[in-house]
């Protein structure tokens, strides 16, 4: 399979180096691309043929970052390749895919990047013999030159054409990735928890990191004093479960300190501990089902 992509962000620059020169291996510290040797790809048919992008500069360094070439157009990049992957922003993926000559379609299967859309934004490609699908790493690319050295960690979620889907999962699997297929009504569902698991905890960390500053700590502080605390309670979460993890006043149906809490909080810091405490609540009676924690929900339910 021959593979462009039209747009050289982050994730597209990170996916098409990943392919082409790591296939399912991450480099280590001290190795370079030519440490990787053929016999450690495991799928010698791909081949990453390059770039295009509004911007010349972004898909001429993403082409020398690829080993790869530089197209002159869109639609050049869809008659050189089997797969075309659409690795722009959101907003622009509708607009890139308006813009293609659908006489090219036929026969190739088109992609985007995007966690929140699913492959109906390619709207009548079957009417032009293409195969859509949409293509998500449960990742968060920090930048173009080394995320893609993380991506055999990675699980990619796919949604779209049967035939494209199987495709596409034959691949990430050669590369060692684990694949999920989802239904595309559910594509909304799965990018806001993969946002609550990823920029809504920060939320949650900055709140209490304002609160120990509260206490007289300072920010530097905050963050390094807890570190352990924040992080032995998330790998236990992964590595158990949340039922398994949960400990604290709420679990333990400590409602006189849950109210001291409560009590020191302003209104925003409490309608956040509330709302958390409900969902909290339901977890501690999975955990302890002979506790009776219907003082504490009346607690949280109250506005």
């Amino acid at each position: 399979m021959k593979v462009g992509f039209i747009g050289a962000g982050k994730a597209g620059c990170s996916l098409g180096k990943y392919l082409s020169n790591s296939y399912g291996r991450n480099l280590k510290s001290n190795e370079t691309d030519r440490d990787i040797k053929p016999a450690n790809r495991s799928n010698e048919d791909l081949t990453i043929t390059g770039y295009y992008s509004l911007i010349e500069e972004e898909a001429e360094w993403a082409a020398a970052f690829t080993k790869s070439q530089m197209f002159n157009t869109a639609n050049d990049v869809i008659a050189a390749n089997d797969s075309i992957i659409i690795s722009t922003p959101d907003g622009a993926i509708r607009k890139v895919w308006d813009s293609l000559d659908k006489e090219l379609i036929k026969g190739r299967i088109i992609c985007h990047l995007s966690g929140s859309l699913s492959s109906d934004v390619f709207s009548g490609i079957e009417e032009s013999g293409g195969y859509p699908i949409s293509i998500h790493p449960l990742f968060a690319f920090s930048d173009k030159e080394s995320a893609y050295k993380q991506l055999d960690n990675v699980c990619f979620t796919l949604e779209g054409h049967p035939y494209a889907v199987s495709a596409w999962k034959e691949i990430l699997q050669s590369c060692g990735n684990e694949v999920v297929t989802i239904d595309k009504e559910k594509k909304p569902l799965y990018h806001a928890a993969a946002s609550v698991l990823s920029n809504h905890v920060v939320a949650i960390l900055d709140t209490g990191y304002k609160m120990l500053k509260s206490c007289g700590f300072s920010e530097e502080q905050a963050r390094r004093y807890t570190e352990s605390l924040v992080m032995k309670n998330v790998e236990h979460v992964i590595k158990d479960g949340t039922v398994a993890a949960l400990t604290g006043p709420i679990e333990r149906n400590d409602i006189g300190t849950v109210k001291k809490h409560l009590d020191v909080l302003d209104d925003d810091k409490k309608q956040l501990y509330k709302m958390c405490g409900r969902v909290l609540v339901d977890i501690s009676k999975e955990k302890n089902v002979h506790r009776d924690y219907t003082e504490l929900a009346e607690i949280f339910n109250r506005i």
